[in-house]
């Protein structure tokens, strides 16, 4: 039986501010399940239970979740540096991520993120897009054609063997299979439900996959920073502010870990979810076809990527309506606010993105695959500058967000060239709670080649 109802702190005497209500859920394990396999319908239910702002236990921990676009502009936006980053990622992934450039805060993550800027550019975005579509060329002619094809699955080799050979510089081959394996093993070790060092569990071949991506980065650092490469782990080798600043070995092992991470899992579930609600609604399949077989090359280069509104549009509904990075995860630093509700120090919590992108006090038919949202003519997400967030915002707005959406269409640009496919119009996949919903069976489609 669930918990009762229950202030989380009692505010101030005379504060004005009120108690942040909810429960701990089930005994031992709270909230997890339903958070882990029903995210939407348990954020919904909180919602209309608890309005914005409520807390609850999930994976051994209490956190408050807040929901809207009011909520996530406090939190993001952090006006008052009342919330840091570091405190809730560390326990999250900490283990397998740590000092990520998400797992850093305030002076110190401004620091380190004009740094990274200089691998962000324009002029490096250009670069990596070229070295990007031979690769994915090559590995979709890799995609066969079936019934069932499992197109997330599919994807998430590509984005990785793209990271692999675009950030890394590691061509095809034995060491990058070696590395990709770590890679997965550590992603899948910050996903873990059993947080500890079990031998032969989850976590510790996450734990395991980390030691391995320290050793091979670190190994390679100087040769890296001696050569003239343009990967992104060559790149921030090199860089270096207008004020001399640059990432010592420590830093560079860091962030390109978390960085193959956050570009990896995001882009994945991006680029296979279009292509599901593209499976499922083919009249925009053949819109989106059309737009770029009017384009008439190949291949997109960057300066194309204006000139496709209509995947543009595409895209973001698949984000809006799967948000690859599902929440933001903070800890307060000192006693704060969140929308007249008292929150003290030590607090973790959650902007629940996800879960705001999908309802209809901001979204019409909030369940509907509706990418004409985001035309001129309509634009539903100007509704709030946070009705759509998939990147958060504020300070720690995603740094490779430009990167993100320029792989996801220039893979589904080539795709949509290549072949043609459907999804069951009665199908709607089992979905599991990573670093956003994600399908759990491969998410299968009809794969067709065009003639």
């Amino acid at each position: 039986m669930a918990s009762a109802v229950r202030p989380l702190a009692e505010p101030p005497p005379g504060s004005g501010l009120r108690p942040v209500l909810g429960n701990s859920g089930l005994p031992v394990i709270g909230h997890t399940v339903s958070v882990l396999t029903d995210l939407l319908g348990s954020s919904r239910r909180r919602y209309e239970e608890f309005g914005p702002v409520s807390w609850g236990v999930t994976l051994g921990t209490r956190a408050v979740t807040v929901m809207g676009p009011d909520a996530i502009e406090a939190v993001a936006t952090n006006r008052d540096k009342a919330f840091g980053n570091e405190g809730f990622y560390d326990y999250l992934i900490g283990p397998f991520f740590r000092r990520g450039i998400l797992l850093l805060d305030f002076d110190e993550h401004l620091h380190h993120r004009r740094i990274m800027q200089q691998a962000f550019s324009r002029e490096r975005l250009v670069g990596y897009l070229d070295a990007m579509t031979p690769a994915i060329e090559r590995e979709l002619a890799k995609w066969r054609p079936g019934e069932r094809f499992p197109v997330y699955t599919a994807a998430k080799r590509l984005t990785l063997d793209l990271a692999t050979e675009v950030f890394v510089g590691e061509e095809p081959g034995a060491d990058a299979d070696r590395l990709s394996r770590a890679f997965v093993d550590a992603v899948h070790g910050g996903h873990a439900i059993v947080r500890a060092d079990v031998p032969g569990g989850t976590w510790a071949r996450g734990l395991r996959g980390r030691r391995f991506l320290e050793r091979y980065f670190r190994e390679r650092i100087p040769a890296k920073r001696a050569g003239d490469g343009q990967d992104l782990f060559s790149v921030l080798c090199r860089a270096e502010t207008e004020d001399g600043d640059r990432y010592s070995d420590d830093d560079i092992v860091n962030h390109m870990i978390f960085v193959l991470m956050a570009v990896h899992d995001t882009s994945t579930i991006t680029l296979a979810m279009t292509a599901h609600y593209l499976g499922k609604h083919p009249e925009w399949q053949d819109r989106v076809r059309e737009e770029a077989l009017a384009l008439g090359k190949p291949a997109v280069e960057h300066a194309d990527l204006d000139r496709l509104p209509l995947l543009d549009m595409v895209v973001k509904e698949s984000m809006r309506l799967n948000a690859p990075v599902g929440g933001l995860f903070r800890e307060t630093v000192k006693d704060t606010e969140i929308l007249g509700h008292h929150v003290p120090a030590g607090t973790k919590v959650v902007a629940q993105v996800y879960a705001t992108q999908r309802m209809a006090q901001w979204w019409p038919n909030p369940d509907e695959f509706d990418p004409e949202r985001f035309a001129d003519h309509r634009r539903e997400d100007k509704v709030h500058r946070y009705a759509w967030a998939p990147f958060g915002g504020g300070a720690h707005k995603c740094i490779g967000m430009h990167f993100g959406t320029m792989e996801v269409k220039a893979i589904l640009h080539q795709l949509l060239l290549r072949h043609r496919w459907t999804a069951a119009p009665d199908y709607e996949p089992p979905m599991r709670y990573g670093t956003g919903p994600m399908p759990t069976d491969g998410l299968p489609i009809h794969l067709t080649r065009r003639t």
